[in-house]
Formats: structure tokens, C-alpha cells, sequence
């Protein structure tokens, strides 16, 4: 008989379609009523698939008393309560690796497009302005300084996508790492105070919420250009927008928001900044290796082997 897994929210059609001819899944998602269904049929579910997005928290782990793994597609942990997972040897695997590549790519994407205004040129030819003069003036990329927040798996390949413009690159962690490449800043605020471009590639959660703050944008300055392609808490987003409003920094490139998919409108009408819909792993090459992850964590479980990719 298969095991039950329960689906946090919707995933890849085709990962689905492969979950279902394996297992007994069931979509909480489409009941009416999520709660009353976990209180009537909680015990029944061994797994949890979920994602970065759904997550899953300390209620839903309590809801489920013979639950034992979590596969997560995505590498964001935050809304899993890994303490919860933790304190019930529930075993929780997600997707990382996978998609260093493709987040990497939007980094640069963002950092090229913020400073040298490439989405803000073609809709300046859209609407006909070249007809009636030159687009401005914008800023060079190869050669400047790339500030790195948190130099883990993606940050290190944003690092070497740097290294082909000619970047002088240095990072923030909450330590520095022994077999780094790069010169480790001993706080944010000083990686800020250096760097032309400050790029966000931390892990999200209580740890790093408003790690960028309106003193980190301040230390980034007028000429400075912020990045992020990690998760929208890591920056204070009202300050961010005072900074983008006020010319307080020069610009930002970003994939990822506190709200998603609410987007602050004051951003709308600002050329200084490139909005993307958290789009950095969308590809069909990317999303089809994590969904083959989210499966193998899960097979991996059930012969009684080890996660492929564990917390």
C-alpha cells in the first residue's frame, strides 16, 4: 500500500503527476476546510511535500503525529519550523545545488540591468522617446566593487560570475569561511560602505529579518546599487523604498519581496529600480532537476537510505 503524503500547495504539474503514481497524496490546499480536515485525518500522513512558499509550520507538524520527512521544493527553510521537525526526529530535505546556476544568473542580470538601466531603455524606445532624444547616460559594471551577503552555495557562484567583469568582490557572513577566495568584512555596514554593489544572497528567517536596514542603505550611498535575490525579509522594504525614493542609493535589481506577490507601489513608478516576480529559478531546466530532488528526498526515505539533500 502506498505511503500518504499530504501537498502543502500546488507544485510542478509533472511533479505532481509523478508523486501521485507513487504515493497516496492528498491536496490540503483544496479542502474547504484545511484544519478540520487535519484534526479528522491528521494521523494518517507519514510525508509532507511542500515548497519554499507553503512551507511547513509548528501547527500542521503538531496536526500530524506519525509524520516522518518533509520534502520541500525550493531552498528557502523559512517557512518550515525546523525546531518542530527537530524536536520529532522528522527527517527534512530540500533542493539545493540545483539551482545555484539559474539564481546566480538573475543576480548578475539584476545588477547589469539596475545599473546600466537596460529595462528602463526599452521603455524608453516603446514609447517613442528616442524619437526625440538620447536615452542618459548609465553606469559601468566591469570593474567595480560586488559586496557578497552571504557567501554560501549561490554566493559563491554570483562570486565567479563577478570574476568574468573584472569585479573586486569581498563578503559578509556571520563568520568568514576558511577556504573563501574572497576578503571577508568584518560587519555589513562596512561591506556596504566599500561596495558599488551590495548583493543579497543570505538565507531568509528570524535571524536575518531587516538585516539590511535604513543604516545599511545610507552606508551603501548615493552611487551604490542593491540586489536581491535571496528573500524579500532580509531587507527592510519600507526603508529600501524612502532610500529608492529619496536618491538615497542609486538603484536596486529585485526578484523577491516581504509580501509576495504584493509588491510595494511606490515601486511602480521608479526607473532606479528593476522588479522581477521571483523568478530566479524559473527555468525548465532548473525546475525540473528540483522537482527530481523533491521525489528523490523522498525515495531516498522510504528504502530507508539517507537524504540525497538534508537539512
Amino acid at each position: 500500500m502506498p505511503q500518504r503524503l499530504l501537498q502543502m500547495g500546488p507544485l510542478l504539474p509533472a511533479l505532481e503527476a509523478r508523486l501521485a503514481a507513487t504515493y497516496d497524496v492528498h491536496l490540503l490546499h483544496k479542502e474547504p476546510d484545511p484544519n478540520a480536515f487535519l484534526a479528522a485525518h491528521g494521523p494518517d500522513f507519514v510525508g509532507v511535500a511542500t515548497s519554499a512558499r507553503f512551507g511547513a509550520d509548528a501547527a500542521l507538524i503538531a496536526a500530524l503525529p506519525n509524520l516522518k520527512v518533509i520534502s520541500s521544493f525550493g531552498v528557502g527553510l523559512d517557512a518550515i519550523d525546523l525546531d518542530a521537525a527537530r524536536a520529532r526526529g522528522i527527517a527534512v530535505g530540500y533542493t539545493p545545488d540545483v539551482l545555484n546556476d539559474c539564481v546566480a544568473d538573475t543576480a548578475f542580470a539584476l545588477v547589469m540591468d539596475v545599473a546600466r538601466r537596460f529595462s528602463t531603455a526599452d521603455r524608453f524606445v516603446r514609447r517613442g522617446d528616442w524619437l526625440h532624444g538620447q536615452f542618459p547616460l548609465a553606469t559601468k559594471v566591469s570593474g567595480k566593487k560586488l559586496g557578497i551577503l552571504g557567501m554560501g552555495r549561490i554566493g559563491r557562484v554570483i562570486a565567479r560570475r563577478a570574476s568574468g567583469f573584472d569585479m573586486d568582490v569581498r563578503y559578509h557572513n556571520r563568520k568568514p569561511l576558511a577556504d573563501a577566495d574572497h576578503v571577508y568584512a568584518e560587519s555589513l555596514k562596512a561591506l556596504a560602505e566599500w561596495a558599488d554593489f551590495l548583493v543579497v544572497a543570505s538565507a531568509g528567517g528570524a535571524e536575518t529579518r531587516g538585516l539590511v536596514s535604513r543604516e545599511i542603505l545610507d552606508a551603501l550611498g548615493p552611487t551604490g546599487y542593491l540586489v536581491n535575490i535571496s528573500r524579500g525579509t532580509v531587507v527592510d522594504e519600507q526603508a529600501l523604498v524612502d532610500a529608492l525614493q529619496d536618491g538615497r542609493i542609486a538603484g536596486a535589481g529585485l526578484d523577491v519581496f516581504e509580501d509576495e506577490p504584493k509588491v510595494p507601489e511606490a515601486l511602480f513608478a521608479l526607473d532606479n529600480v528593476v522588479l522581477l516576480p521571483h523568478l530566479a529559478s524559473n527555468t525548465h531546466e532548473t525546475r525540473a532537476a528540483m522537482a527530481q530532488r523533491v521525489e528523490d528526498n523522498l525515495a531516498a526515505f522510504f528504502a530507508g537510505r539517507a537524504l540525497v539533500s538534508a537539512v
